[in-house]
């Protein structure tokens, strides 16, 4: 950051509860990353980058997956980049991986081109505000922040480049716990809990679902509720939760729990200040507003031209659309009478967790032929 600024401020696109920025590596862009507390390594998911950065030398490592699966991955370690944020904010001899192939997916997921991941090089050395409210990141000296007025304070840990920090929840039997979790601005669920056989015994009403996808493929688990979860003197109740099912507990470098994610995090205005150990929050006008998730029971990605197709991609049994007779490899061509080529992802998410018993009249091409049903969405959980 420029010696004479004491802060800067931009803004940020909000896709899939994804905090994208554009970034400029070594003077070429810009390309769409992820800001992500979870990851320690600056991460180019786009494999396509390695020749139009100007990497002069790249060597190949080999990347592992978490929960017991030794398969690997190559990439490459770059030599070091120059790598310029809004607001003039410059970085140098910046360290990154490169994947030899897109593992994850993300521009499918987003409808969007997304060519990374900004972990740790973007907190260290700057304190962040975030304001989810009108989609404004502010950035400034550690310490430049203040604690908000009626708003809380709370410690973190940064531990191997992460956040960390150890919070209460209660459990569905009405059990109390206290857990480490990772703050991972990454993560678009609300909350996971990692240890599946210490929780299953509590997910009478539950979901299997796809939780995301990870080094090692898709992540699969199941998604619940928890009767409340604290961060300080504020208290979230019912909130949606997922549990991956592993095949055995990862070993981190740094044991915990689980994922504080970004669905509880944009709740509230936040500031993430790594250098004092602090995180501070204040609830905003979304903070009272309940968790809800997906009422159609299927998922989609986009694809083709500006990723304006949707494709099904799983279907899950007795739900919405299964009911409906949609089936994974269906093309969603459009929603209410209107094109999905008209409409962003998000704008067909939003529709899909709007209100139980909505009835919604959905276009399909099925081998070729268009088909149309009506799904009338059911809350699940």
């Amino acid at each position: 950051m420029d010696a004479h600024k004491k802060q800067v401020r931009f803004h940020f696109r909000m896709v899939r509860d994804m905090v994208i920025i554009p970034v400029y590596i070594n003077q070429k862009g810009p390309f769409n990353f992820i800001i992500d507390s979870g990851v320690g390594l600056m991460v180019i998911t786009d494999p396509k980058l390695v020749d139009s950065i100007n990497i002069h030398t790249r060597r190949t490592i080999k990347l592992f997956g978490t929960a017991g699966n030794t398969e690997s991955f190559e990439a490459y370690a770059t030599s070091p980049l120059d790598i310029l944020l809004p607001g003039n904010l410059k970085s140098y001899m910046v360290s990154a991986a490169i994947f030899k192939d897109d593992h994850f997916g993300l521009s499918n997921f987003a409808g969007m081109p997304i060519h990374g991941i900004l972990g740790y090089e973007f907190f260290a050395q700057l304190a962040v505000k975030i304001n989810f409210t009108d989609s404004t990141l502010t950035v400034g000296r550690p310490g430049r922040f203040k604690p908000f007025r009626k708003g809380v304070t709370l410690p973190i840990s940064i531990e191997e480049r992460k956040p960390y920090i150890k919070t209460k929840l209660v459990l569905p039997d009405g059990c109390p716990a206290e857990n480490k979790f990772l703050v991972d601005l990454g993560a678009g669920h609300p909350l996971s809990l990692e240890n599946l056989g210490q929780y299953k015994s509590y997910l009478h009403k539950s979901i299997v679902a796809n939780l995301g996808v990870g080094l090692t493929g898709p992540i699969n688990g199941y998604i619940s509720r928890i009767g409340e979860f604290n961060l300080g003197k504020y208290k979230l109740n019912n909130v949606i939760t997922s549990f991956p099912d592993l095949y055995e507990q990862p070993e981190y470098l740094v044991p915990r729990d689980g994922n504080l994610g970004l669905g509880i995090l944009k709740k509230f205005l936040l500031v993430m200040d790594y250098h004092n150990g602090v995180m501070y929050l204040k609830p905003n006008y979304k903070f009272k507003e309940p968790f809800e998730h997906d009422m159609s029971g299927m998922e989609y990605y986009a694809t083709g031209d500006n990723f304006k197709r949707i494709i099904v991609s799983r279907v899950e049994p007795g739900s919405a659309a299964d009911e409906a007779g949609i089936t994974a490899n269906d093309e969603i061509t459009a929603v209410n009478l209107k094109a999905v080529s008209k409409m962003s992802i998000v704008d067909i998410d939003n529709l899909f967790k709007s209100k139980p018993n909505r009835s919604i009249l959905i276009e399909l091409l099925r081998d070729k032929k268009f088909e149309d049903v009506v799904l009338t969405l059911k809350r699940r959980i």
